[in-house]
């Protein structure tokens, strides 16, 4: 948690100069630096979210984190991104807050998943 929420700092922080390493292109810089600042926001959901739903994984519970990630991916930020983007016009940043919430949704569910302890009742 600790590594990827100083990842995510230094992301946010430094978004144009870590961009600016691979084009230098005004309007390339400003798009990829909106993107990195917006999606480091969410890291340590990202990492955290990685974590429970590997554990299940390991615990031989492999239907659950499919199932949570089939909702969050497909159900959640795909049709959310849309509408965030063209619905409402926040453009690109709609896409990339659209990763950010199904990502933490997916870190809150494999929180709560793994706390309710139906892994532990699984026969390898």
């Amino acid at each position: 948690m600790l590594f990827m929420g100083s990842v995510g700092v230094i992301y946010l922080t430094g978004a144009p100069f870590f961009i600016s390493l691979f084009t230098t292109d005004p309007e390339t810089l400003k798009a990829g630096a909106m993107a990195l600042r917006i999606i480091s926001a969410g890291y340590i959901f990202y990492g955290y979210g990685m974590i429970l739903s590997q554990a299940l994984n390991g615990a031989g519970d492999t239907r659950t984190p499919t199932i949570l990630n089939f909702i969050c991916f497909w159900l959640i930020e795909m049709p959310l991104g849309y509408c965030l983007a063209l619905y409402l016009g926040w453009g690109q940043a709609g896409v990339y807050y659209s990763i950010v919430i199904a990502e933490s949704v997916l870190a809150l569910s494999a929180i709560w998943v793994f706390r309710w302890g139906k892994w532990k009742t699984v026969q390898v």
